[in-house]
């Protein structure tokens, strides 16, 4: 047994946490708030929810709301000179994982000198250049359940020149406020999508070669949550307690990337998206999910794991491997999820033998986290199998 478990961040959890937020001592004095370049933060509540926290704190803030669902970095790097301008000296993340996943590459950049965003990336056509100045502190706020980045110091982020959806690594936000009543107006197929992403950092993690006794008992049990509850949140958006449960699940799937690790599951899915913009990643993980776990139960990597994990679903008599699959494809048709197509998001099968290449190229070091080594011949019949 061995793990390395470090995340300072303090998380407020439940519902109607977001009302405490003022008896926080908060990071800075002046915060620019992220949000992203939709309408859900408005017509909610939350953000102005938020700005009466801020107030109530006599904390003043500035507005950045241009965060694509797949940020871009351009954007991002719109987002640290604005901050720059303003004068902020600590930064807000109101939304999903996009724009945590942006605000807090915003906190890291905006005190650097010289270069842009891509210059600092971890992976991908970047010069991955250090940090030279101490990051500003990060508040997550999350308004949906999909990522975990309220506890993880991560950041994806697109190159429109070259497509690649890469990581960028800052620093884990200082606090982070998971209030599930925030997430009931999210419609049911964005549910369904940010929750198989929760569900696949579990999986994923469970089965990675850096898996550990640490992981595996917050990935079984998130594992489990989704496997009961994601189908209730998709069906009854205003179930509080459905809510509740794929919430946790979501931040447990944080923890399980600060622990172990994802698969190349999720390098996979960032070429598609990463290619093809309008791709929710959660879409687009569901659609090469089945192919690509049944890969490795194919090849017999770690059968007792996938037996756990169809337990785990609710298949409480799986006894193969394979059980697996099918409690994967049965929760899929519970969510509404089983008939995604990558032809309605444009994507061409002629496209994938460049999206191997992108996949290796943007975050090929996932790759090295398999249960067992992927070829890109592997990789392209993931992707022809999934293909409809």
């Amino acid at each position: 047994m061995s793990y390395t478990f470090h995340v300072p961040t303090k998380v407020l959890f439940g519902a109607g946490v977001l009302k405490k937020l003022h008896e926080e001592k908060l990071p800075g004095k002046k915060a620019l708030v992220v949000i992203s370049n939709g309408k859900s933060t408005r017509t909610n509540g939350s953000l102005a929810a938020l700005e009466a926290e801020l107030d109530a704190a006599g904390v003043a803030h500035v507005l950045f709301d241009k965060i694509q669902a797949n940020p871009l970095e351009p954007t991002v790097q719109e987002g640290v000179e604005f901050g720059r301008a303003q004068g902020v000296d600590f930064v807000i993340g109101l939304g999903g994982g996009s724009v945590m996943d942006a605000a807090k590459a915003i906190a890291a950049m905006i005190p650097q000198q010289g270069g842009r965003v891509w210059d600092y990336m971890a992976t991908g056509t970047s010069e991955h250049r250090p940090f030279n100045a101490p990051l500003l502190l990060f508040v997550a706020i999350t308004t949906s359940a999909g990522t975990g980045s309220e506890v993880d110091a991560g950041s994806v982020i697109t190159s429109p020149v070259t497509h690649e959806k890469g990581a960028f690594f800052s620093q884990c936000p200082a606090l982070a406020v998971v209030d599930p009543a925030l997430m009931v107006t999210v419609p049911p197929k964005f549910t369904a999508y940010q929750g198989f992403d929760a569900l696949f950092h579990n999986t994923e993690g469970y089965i990675s070669q850096f898996g550990n006794e640490m992981g595996a008992m917050v990935e079984l049990e998130a594992i489990r949550l989704l496997g009961k509850w994601l189908p209730v949140a998709v069906a009854d958006g205003a179930n509080l307690e459905a809510r509740t449960k794929v919430a946790f699940a979501n931040t447990l799937g944080g923890y399980s990337m600060d622990v172990s690790t994802c698969t190349s599951e999720h390098a996979i899915e960032h070429a598609l998206s990463g290619e093809h913009q309008d791709l929710p990643h959660g879409a687009g993980l569901v659609m090469i999910s089945l192919a690509y776990y049944k890969t490795f139960i194919d090849r017999g990597d770690c059968p007792e794991k996938f037996v756990e994990m169809a337990r785990a679903l609710g298949k409480a008599d799986a006894t193969k491997p394979a059980d697996f699959l099918d409690a994967l494809a049965a929760l899929q048709k519970a969510c509404g999820v089983d008939a995604l197509a990558m032809s309605d998001y444009g994507i061409r099968p002629e496209e994938f033998p460049g999206m191997v290449k992108l996949a290796r190229s943007a975050v090929g070091m996932l790759f090295s986290c398999d249960p067992s080594e992927l070829s890109d011949d592997d990789v392209l019949a993931i992707l022809r199998a999934s293909y409809r």
